[in-house]
């Protein structure tokens, strides 16, 4: 589909071909772009792009898991930064509604927008105007932040703490085990997606939607997740880590609210690293809300380090 507004062309890319113009313009995904449609996470017309003249002014482009018809996540969304202000937003924003009135189903919520920037990104001028500009485009067209989140990772040139003692550590018996924990887990959460979920469907509900969009969909070995408990055999809490096709990660963790404030959610935290890098795994990454604050101070007890955060912009 190509739309034609004052010499500007707004199209989806026709192929592989052009990958390397889709590219031109700068942002670390750039790399795994063509992984990733190999894979069937992305598809050329997933992909668009704002030009005049041969030259890129603007692109974007939706993600999803292999299998699905629909863009799950708008993960791409970039405009020249030598453009004038006003001219890189109205590009972009012309860009990203023609795409989508062209992509989403009619009606359908657009999917959540997200982008990867420095941890200092505020505090840095060009930095901030380049996600600024980003977040206004997203803006312009009914979207807002819903949340920013930091992301950690752990390196293995220092080992995961050691056991301390305090729990014990088993697999989980079956995926009712797992759905019943994380019902409970979801009381008192101060994961912003979670508190959401929550304000639209019960608890129960809201666990069974994680795991079957996200936990389930992992090919990494179920015998890798572990629930934590006292010695009587009592569960504590569970921690579930995973590879999700690019890196191995802690996709949960969480201490059951009967057992918070009583430093467990570190020794929990300790058995997933400790299972992930007994794999020889390069990294374990982890993310959490920047205003998780318990949760983030327990990654970096951990050793894990901050490297990036994310902002999530939705359109609900």
């Amino acid at each position: 589909m190509t739309v034609e507004r004052h010499e500007l062309t707004l199209r989806p890319i026709a192929g592989r071909e052009e990958l390397d113009l889709f590219n031109q313009l700068p942002y670390t995904l750039n790399t795994g772009i063509a992984h990733d449609l190999t894979q069937g996470r992305r598809r050329p017309g997933w992909l668009w792009i704002a030009e005049r003249g041969g030259q890129l002014l603007a692109r974007l482009g939706w993600w999803n898991r292999p299998g699905n018809d629909t863009p799950f996540l708008l993960d791409i969304l970039d405009v020249d930064d030598t453009l004038p202000g006003p001219e890189r937003v109205a590009v972009g924003t012309k860009l990203l509604r023609t795409a989508m009135a062209a992509t989403l189903p009619t009606g359908a919520t657009p999917p959540e927008y997200t982008r990867f920037v420095p941890p200092g990104w505020q505090d840095d001028p060009a930095a901030r105007r380049t996600v600024q500009d980003r977040m206004a485009v997203v803006a312009d067209t009914g979207g807002r932040l819903f949340v920013e989140r930091i992301r950690l990772e752990w390196l293995p040139d220092a080992p995961p703490p050691a056991p301390r003692g305090r729990l014990n550590f088993r697999q989980l018996r079956d995926t009712e085990e797992l759905l019943t924990l994380m019902t409970s887990a979801l009381e008192g959460t101060l994961d912003a997606h979670s508190r959401e979920d929550l304000t639209r469907m019960s608890a129960r509900a809201a666990a069974v939607s994680h795991y079957e969009d996200e936990l389930a969909r992992y090919d990494s070995p179920r015998d890798w997740w572990r629930v934590a408990t006292l010695p009587d055999g009592t569960p504590v809490g569970f921690v579930l880590p995973a590879h999700n096709g690019y890196n191995p990660i802690i996709a949960y963790l969480a201490v059951l609210p009967e057992h918070r404030g009583d430093g467990y959610i570190d020794d929990v935290l300790a058995e997933g690293t400790r299972v992930l890098a007994g794999q020889g795994v390069p990294r374990v990454r982890a993310s959490t809300d920047l205003g998780n604050t318990p949760m983030a101070k327990a990654f970096q007890r951990a050793g894990y380090a901050a490297f990036e955060h994310e902002l999530n912009m939705t359109w609900r």
